[in-house]
Parts: C-alpha cells; structure tokens; sequence
C-alpha cells in the first residue's frame, strides 16, 4: 500500500507521547510508504506507524487521538486546524478497511468450515488442515498487520529501528539488489537475521555495522528470502500457537495479543532454520553478489561454510558494486552512536 498522491507532501504538527507516563512532545507528522512518519523539530525520526495498524480513539476534530493498534498508551494529538492530516489519516484508515476481508465473510467462512467438517469428517480439523486452509484465506494486507504488530511487540526489546535520512538511499539500493521490499535494521536483541509475515525482513545492526562489504548483510538477507519460502513465517506462528490461533484467524481476522506477545518472545531466541547451500548459491548468482564473504561472516574458519566458499558464482566474476562506497558508510552509521 503506497500513500495517495496528494498527501506526499502533507505534513502537521501535533503531540505525541510513547506511554502514559511520558510527557507529551511537539512532534511532525507526515505520510510515508504505507507508513504514518513521526519526526521531532529537527527533523529525525521517532517512530512509524503502519497505516495498516492506526486506530483512532476520539471522533470530529477537535481535537482527533490516534493510536498505534493494540497500543492505546502511545498516542498521536492531532488538533483541530490540522484538519488536512486528520481527513487524511481518517481517509487511508477507511481505504485499509475496505481491502480487508469484511467480518462477515470470514465469519462466513468460519461455519462454512463447520459443515464441510460434517460432510468430510474429522480429519478436516486436524490442527494441520487449520492451519494450511487459514493460510490460503488470509490476504496480504493481514499478513502485514501480523508482521507490523509482532515488530511492535519485539521493539519492547530490541529498541526502535534505526532510521536516518542518509541511509535510506543505501538501505533501498540493498533492497533492491536482494529482492526484498522491507528491511528494518535494529540496535540489540536479534541475533543476526529474522523474517515477519508480510515480507518485513530484519537485521541487527552489526551485520551492516561490523564488516567491511555490504555483501556480508546481503547474504543473510538472501537467506532469509528462502527461509520465507521453504518455512512461512505466518504458518510457524499458527503451527506454534495452536488451532485456537487458526480459529481466530479465519473467524476475526486478527490473533488473540496473548499469541502475538508469545511468539514475539520466542522467535528472538529461537534458532533459525537451516537453508539449503544449492538454493543459496543460485541465489546469490541470480543477485550477481559473492557468497564468499556471507560465509566467512558466518565461520571465520570457513569449515562450517566451505562450500559457500569453494563455488562461489562471483569468484571469477567481476560483479558490479553491491553500493557505492559513499552509500555503504552512511549505511554503516544508520544506527548512529
């Protein structure tokens, strides 16, 4: 979802606080990609919302309180001379209501569930059969809201993104290079790499901060690409949680907090699946970006990793520059001090 055409430049000022005990501060509010900006007065970034998630406490304009879904405490002031941001905001939340699937119809497909378990037997109900038929149903823009709504949970331990206008150019550019639309890099609490639903893959900071070439961050990008593809991590979650998060899921559209706040807490610590080294070496040949680097990042010794070393697909190859030199430095610093 992309912000429509005349709010690209709309901005306000209103006041925001992250809970509430925080005092509240002046803030600038603009519209992103798919994403309500928070700024201070000098123009750095607090936090983005997701215009998949806003929900909105008060009604009229006077003035308007919006929150992040789930999270009533951090709160967003808008008064009512902003009336431009406010019918804006108001206007993208009703278009993202409009792309979700109505109640209803997943009420609907709940019972419709019901009876073909009459007709086909119980087998239909296995936790397996749950899981696979929510997964077929759900749309995209649900799966958004899981991936943006665990983010927010996970940044309870890891600390908000890191963000910095010079660094975006690189971070596209990485982007692009490795076929993947929404990259978050964050300051503590991942180990290295991990995927959400709805494609948001992130980073810890040391693979961008802690080597001399953006390939090392590449590759684990690349891996996380696969994983999504050979381990979903929507059906992770719902195999994790149980067929109480099935049902949930196919008759509200949404997971109960409970689920969401456990798998939140269990993904951080939990081991990432292996990926097969044929699949990643193709992976890396179709991106035209070395793998030997992402082995060595992985085993020093190059033991571990020896074939990622040994067929290369660039080791011959004069591979175009995965950044420029100027792009990968401020990438580099996007977590500041």
């Amino acid at each position: 979802m992309t912000a429509l055409t005349k709010y690209d430049r709309l901005e306000a000022t209103g006041l925001w606080r992250a809970t509430p005990q925080d005092q509240r501060r002046e803030v600038v509010v603009s519209i992103g990609n798919a994403t309500l900006v928070i700024k201070d007065l000098t123009d750095k970034a607090i936090t983005h919302w997701s215009l998949a998630a806003v929900e909105r406490s008060t009604t009229g304009n006077a003035p308007a309180t919006f929150h992040p879904d789930g999270d009533p405490g951090e709160t967003l002031d808008l008064a009512a001379d902003e009336a431009d941001m406010i019918d804006a905001i108001d206007q993208l939340r009703r278009a993202v209501a409009k792309a979700r699937p109505r109640p209803g119809r997943l009420r609907w497909l709940g019972a419709a569930l019901s009876v073909s378990a009459v007709v086909a037997g119980v087998t239909l109900w296995l936790p397996g059969a749950l899981t696979q038929h929510a997964l077929d149903v759900v749309p995209t823009v649900i799966r958004a809201q899981i991936g943006e709504d665990l983010l927010r949970r996970i940044q309870r331990v890891t600390g908000q993104p890191c963000r910095s206008a010079g660094a975006a150019p690189g971070l596209k550019t990485l982007a692009l290079r490795t076929n993947t639309e929404n990259l978050v890099i964050l300051r503590s609490g991942l180990s290295d790499s991990l995927s959400l639903p709805g494609g948001k893959i992130l980073l810890h900071r040391g693979l961008v901060e802690g080597f001399e070439e953006p390939d090392v961050a590449a590759g684990y990008i690349l891996a996380e690409t696969l994983r999504i593809q050979t381990h979903d991590p929507l059906e992770t979650l719902l195999s994790q949680a149980g067929m109480r998060a099935s049902i949930s899921l196919l008759t509200t559209g949404n997971l109960p907090s409970t689920t969401l706040d456990a798998h939140a807490e269990r993904i951080l610590q939990a081991p990432r699946p292996p990926v097969d080294d044929v699949a990643l070496l193709a992976a890396f040949a179709s991106a035209e970006i070395r793998s030997s680097p992402y082995a060595y990042a992985r085993d020093i010794t190059g033991e571990e990793t020896l074939p990622l070393i040994e067929a290369d697909p660039m080791r011959n190859a004069d591979p175009k520059p995965l950044l420029r030199d100027a792009d990968w430095l401020r990438l580099q610093a996007i977590c500041g001090s």
